[in-house]
């Protein structure tokens, strides 16, 4: 099972939550907070393996929440739940180490895909979010190789902005007319240059650089 713990300010929005994780397979609540200050007294003595975290809550927010979490419980993966998907509030997730990010108007099935994928250490984003980070990523990789960071290719950067809207190894081979093999070799390449050991924290890489 996964164990799943929500953090949202709003009690509907919460309790709503808390109803809709009861029915997907697999999953279970460990538990629910009104903020992030919250939300970290209930980890302490609650095991969770993903945490649904709404951005905007008083005491402490979802941003500042997300960055103590990952600093004092790595192995909990956060997905980011929020009204908000503008550029600003993205990236401040992410960089915060948010290995997810839907909007509000997600539906079972893709919180669920979230939680499962943000479980099995996997990147997922809302597909407006996807683009918002693919548009960051892309408006630069047509720069020349000695302005990209640690050495990177034009094409491992195009590669990293595939990632960032989560295609697979084979959606990246078609979208760029390459075998797979060589977009397994563009992104072992790619992650062993820039220091990351998966595709959520090539993702945060690619926004700290400005890729």
């Amino acid at each position: 099972m996964i164990r799943v713990v929500v953090v949202d300010d709003q009690q509907v929005m919460r309790e709503g939550l808390v109803a809709l994780l009861g029915l997907i397979d697999g999953v279970e609540v460990a538990g629910s907070a009104g903020d992030g200050r919250q939300a970290l007294d209930l980890l302490r003595h609650t095991a969770a393996d993903v945490v649904l975290m709404d951005l905007r809550m008083p005491v402490l927010d979802g941003v500042a929440a997300t960055r103590l979490l990952k600093r004092d419980h790595p192995e909990v993966a956060v997905v980011v739940l929020t009204t908000y998907a503008d550029d600003a509030s993205i990236a401040d997730a992410v960089r915060a180490g948010a290995r997810g990010y839907l909007t509000k108007d997600a539906g079972r099935a893709e919180i669920g895909a979230a939680v499962r994928s943000a479980a099995n250490g996997q990147a997922i984003f809302a597909a407006e979010v996807s683009d918002r980070l693919v548009a960051a990523l892309e408006s630069r990789t047509t720069r020349a190789k000695t302005e990209l960071p640690d050495g990177l290719t034009a094409r491992e950067a195009e590669v990293l902005g595939l990632i960032a809207r989560g295609l697979s190894n084979p959606e990246i081979a078609a979208e760029l007319f390459i075998g797979e093999a060589t977009v397994k070799s563009h992104i072992n390449h790619a992650f062993a240059k820039i220091g990351v050991r998966n595709r959520a924290e090539a993702v945060r890489y690619g926004l700290e650089k400005g890729l």
